[in-house]
């Protein structure tokens, strides 16, 4: 991120100082057209063998004089740009290195199967993005089989959120009714969010349409009562304002365009958890995981560079580094040994001591001093073979 923004700083830098030589140049020569103009008329106004003055020749010669003045400041100006322009791809040469040879292994991508799986997670995230076309024909020249079970409800999903963007509630409606005992499982409060924005924008359309409003208030709402009883008594009182506008009234802030940018995030959150899919596609994920590990991981391998103990990491089985991106992307619960400083594995599973401490199975192999141990935590000297295997 720092290094887009210092990039960004430059090219900022170009814009502005384009802007004022674009703006500059229009004015100076705007002026310079209209000069030479008025003496051509005034020039085209006398008889054919006049014979100009000598105040008339100096203002023709100092018009000249300036034009060719301007065109070269034109062209300095011009030329001063050119050297501003080259310092943005220094900008990016020395903010973007591309080598990422020290933190990457030659032979993560090469085999067939890789390759294969590559393309597929490409097909899926351009099926989640709504580009079909495009989709069919990668997975047509990857030879990748799409299953019908992950394509087609995608569609389904792609085309409900083209249609809430030119706000269409139907199709949302539709498949909410469809689904209202999955949505219900899992307390979602989707189908009644979308007959809350139903409600307001007949709501909108003015008194004209309030019998409209609350026969529909009355068929839809009546069943979301236990749940989301205060809800309605809101958007109850809006009726009282619909003679004067709502919009000058207490519940203004219902009418935001904000509406339709939650419910469209909350349709597609709620219709991934039921399709069993994260909310941002494996793509997406893996790209923002590189962006956050790859200019650290390229500061590690400069360091160990400069003191020469570029063998401590060979950057196979695991980072030197955390990665965190934050809770969205946590998706299942992981145990890292806080002596060895390690994940745990099926190989190397988290161990519960007597005390209520918990270490890894190698961490406690190599603490034990014959058959008793000392926990690392705690003075409590235990037996290792009282130690409990746990899963989290």
């Amino acid at each position: 991120m720092e290094a887009c923004l210092a990039v960004e700083k430059e090219i900022d830098k170009v814009l502005s100082k384009f802007g004022g030589i674009n703006e500059h140049a229009k004015r100076v020569l705007s002026d310079l057209v209209n000069q030479i103009q008025n003496l051509k008329e005034e020039y085209d106004n006398t008889d054919g063998d006049y014979v100009l003055s000598s105040v008339q020749r100096d203002i023709l010669k100092q018009s000249m004089g300036k034009i060719k003045d301007t065109v070269s400041k034109i062209a300095t100006d011009h030329r001063d740009l050119h050297s501003t322009v080259s310092k943005v791809g220094k900008a990016i040469d020395r903010n973007f290195v591309s080598d990422f040879a020290a933190t990457t292994r030659e032979d993560s991508l090469t085999s067939p199967e890789k390759l294969q799986l590559i393309n597929k997670i490409i097909c899926q995230h351009l099926y989640r993005q709504g580009m079909q076309d495009v989709a069919d024909e990668l997975a047509k020249e990857c030879e990748v089989m799409p299953e019908a079970h992950e394509k087609e409800p995608l569609n389904e999903v792609n085309h409900i959120l083209e249609r809430l963007k030119v706000k269409d509630l139907e199709p949302a409606l539709a498949w909410a009714v469809v689904h209202r005992d999955n949505l219900e499982a899992q307390n979602s409060p989707l189908e009644f969010m979308l007959h809350r924005l139903k409600f307001i924008e007949l709501l909108r359309k003015g008194v004209s349409h309030q019998t409209d409003a609350i026969s529909y208030a009355r068929t839809h709402f009546r069943k979301f009562v236990h749940r989301h009883e205060k809800d309605i008594q809101t958007m109850m009182g809006m009726l009282l304002y619909i003679p004067n506008g709502i919009n000058s009234s207490p519940y203004s802030c219902l009418l935001d365009s904000e509406m339709w940018i939650e419910i469209h995030e909350l349709f597609i959150r709620e219709a991934c958890q039921l399709l069993g899919v994260c909310v941002n596609s494996p793509l997406t994920t893996c790209i923002n995981a590189g962006c956050t590990a790859v200019p650290a991981l390229l500061n590690i391998k400069h360091v160990m560079m400069q003191r020469q103990v570029t063998g401590i990491w060979n950057g196979r089985e695991e980072l030197p580094i955390e990665i965190d991106l934050g809770s969205e992307a946590r998706y299942h619960s992981v145990f890292a040994c806080p002596i060895l400083r390690q994940q745990s594995t099926k190989f190397n599973p988290p161990m519960r001591l007597v005390c209520g401490h918990v270490i890894s199975r190698d961490a406690l192999n190599k603490l034990c001093s014959g058959n008793k141990m000392k926990c690392p935590y705690c003075p409590m000297e235990q037996t290792p073979a009282d130690a409990r295997l746990i899963f989290f």
